[in-house]
Formats: C-alpha cells, sequence, structure tokens
C-alpha cells in the first residue's frame, strides 16, 4: 500500500462517504472505490462497511486507520524538515471531558511550546469517544475522571482497548451554580436540596448511562434533567434556569467570571482525574508539559 493510499483512506473515515471524499481528493468514486479495495486486500481486513448513507469504519478498521494517521503525519515531518527545509511542524491532540483546567493547561502548553510551526488540537467530547480517540490513536492522550460508581465498566474498556489510566489528582464533588442561586449561600449541599432544581448533564450520545457520565450521581433520578453538549451552554442555563451540574469545583472562576460559585456536595464520592495512554506509548514530551501544567491545578 502507497502513502496516498492511507491519506485517501483517512479521508474517506473523514468524510463518512466515498462519494463525498472523492470530491475532496479531486479523482473520480471508482478510482477511490478500487484504491480502498487494494488496500483492505492487501491489509486482509475489512476496514469500511457500506451503508446506504454511505460508509462506516470497522472496529479494524479504526485500528488500521490509528497506525494510518501515525505513518501520514511522520512523512509530513519528514518532508517539512528535509524536503520543504521548514522547522519541524509538532502535533499534539487532547481529547478530553469538559474541564476548563484542561483548556487552561492546554494555554500553558502553547506558551511553553513556543515554536513558529505546530499544529495543536484540543477536542471537548463525550467520554466513550476519547477513549476511541486514544485508542485510535488520533489523540494522544485523554483526559477523564475515574470514580466508585464508573471504574468497573471504564477500566474493563480500557483493558479491551489497551489503554492504561494514569491518575493525576483527586477532587471532592461539588456542585456548581449561579452566584444568585437560592442554594448558593448553602456551606453544603445535599442532592436532596438540589430535587427542584434543574440537572445539567453534557450529553454521551449512544453511551449514555452513568459509567460513561461527566457528572457525578447522574444514576441519581432528577425531575428535571437537561442535557448539552457544550460548556457555554450549561453557563447559560445555570444563569438563565437556576440550573445546576456536579463536577470537581475545580477553578470554577474560569467558568464565568464571578457569575458561577461552587458549594461542596455531601457524600463520600471522590473524583479521580487522570489520562489515558496506549500502552505501548509513553509521553511525549509535549505530553509531559501538558500533564505537568494539568497537575497546578490541583484543589489543596
Amino acid at each position: 500500500m502507497t502513502l496516498q493510499q492511507l491519506k485517501y483512506m483517512i479521508t474517506v473515515a473523514e468524510k463518512g462517504s466515498i462519494t463525498e471524499a472523492a470530491k475532496e481528493l479531486f479523482i473520480s468514486q471508482p478510482s477511490l472505490s478500487g484504491a480502498i479495495k487494494e488496500v483492505e486486500n492487501e491489509a486482509k481486513i475489512t476496514i469500511f462497511n457500506r451503508c446506504r448513507a454511505g460508509v462506516a469504519l470497522t472496529t479494524e478498521g479504526r485500528e488500521f486507520l490509528g497506525y494510518a494517521r501515525q505513518v501520514v503525519q511522520q512523512m509530513e515531518l519528514l518532508e517539512s524538515r528535509y524536503i520543504d527545509n521548514q522547522s519541524e511542524k509538532q502535533r499534539f491532540c487532547i481529547s478530553t471531558q469538559h474541564y476548563t483546567f484542561a483548556a487552561n493547561a492546554f494555554v500553558e502548553l502553547v506558551k511553553q511550546f513556543g515554536q513558529e510551526r505546530y499544529e495543536f488540537i484540543l477536542n471537548e467530547t463525550q467520554t466513550f469517544q476519547i477513549i476511541m480517540d486514544v485508542r485510535n490513536r488520533f489523540s494522544d492522550l485523554g483526559i477523564l475522571y475515574l470514580c466508585r460508581a464508573n471504574e468497573n465498566v471504564l477500566v474493563k474498556v480500557f483493558e479491551e482497548y489497551n489503554l492504561k489510566f494514569y491518575e493525576l489528582f483527586t477532587a471532592a464533588p461539588h456542585v456548581f451554580l449561579r452566584k444568585g442561586h437560592p442554594l448558593a449561600d448553602q456551606e453544603r449541599i445535599s442532592l436532596d436540596d438540589l430535587k427542584p432544581y434543574p440537572r445539567l448533564n453534557f450529553v454521551q450520545g449512544a453511551y449514555e448511562s452513568s459509567n460513561f457520565a461527566e457528572e457525578l450521581f447522574s444514576n441519581e433520578i432528577a425531575e428535571k434533567c437537561i442535557r448539552i453538549s457544550d460548556r457555554a451552554a450549561i453557563v447559560n442555563f445555570m444563569i438563565g434556569l437556576d440550573g445546576y451540574t456536579i463536577s470537581s469545583g475545580i477553578f470554577p472562576r474560569y467558568l464565568h467570571g464571578d457569575a458561577i460559585i461552587s458549594v461542596p456536595l455531601d457524600g463520600d464520592e471522590t473524583m479521580r482525574i487522570g489520562y489515558i495512554l496506549n500502552k505501548d506509548r509513553e509521553l511525549s514530551k509535549l505530553g509531559e508539559i501538558y500533564v505537568e501544567a494539568l497537575k497546578q491545578y490541583q484543589k489543596d
């Protein structure tokens, strides 16, 4: 198989359609289909399942694409350094749950890196997608948490996908809410106190369960629940609807200035926040810088 064919495969996976990928690549659809078949025959696996909606990666295809991306990225670095006579362009990608401290640490990484040419990616996404991004080597590492409620399931998934979890720090659960919320003046909040108010959870798509939730105690029944896909919306609903969410309580002021506060939540659950990495990989230099920046956000 050729480097060009690997680039074809990556484009098809990203577009989810042979027709759209062919347009992107400026080649005919039959030529692209032929290239896919050649690679599948040579690799002796089925990389894409065909359907009316387009194509989808098989389990073996996701693993194949992870290695294909690495080959293409390394070749681009080689060409940049020795053919184009440019300084090496560094690529670094993080997939993470919706943590402000993860974004702040990313800013510190960019500041410390300091080179002129780089491609950095910060992908705030769903829990299972974080796992798949690291497994398929799209992301260098993934940021998420373990607790008693989800640990058994997630650790089993990590083992299945040859991933390892490295703990960074622990955090007690806190309730995030607006500064003027009726519960804002309490020293501690219980789950019963929260029942009259809308619970705000991040969407987990097909993996909508307490095992993949970003919020502690998401298995508790809530009469009012709103699922949201981004941090900006969750802040707006805290302010406009007296909604709340449960997270680590780390640096809440970065969420929305002084408008959002965090109050300790009753309970003995603990969030073990850390990162996942492929077992056959070590942290890169950029990964080490990023992890050190993350450690600065541990609550005393």
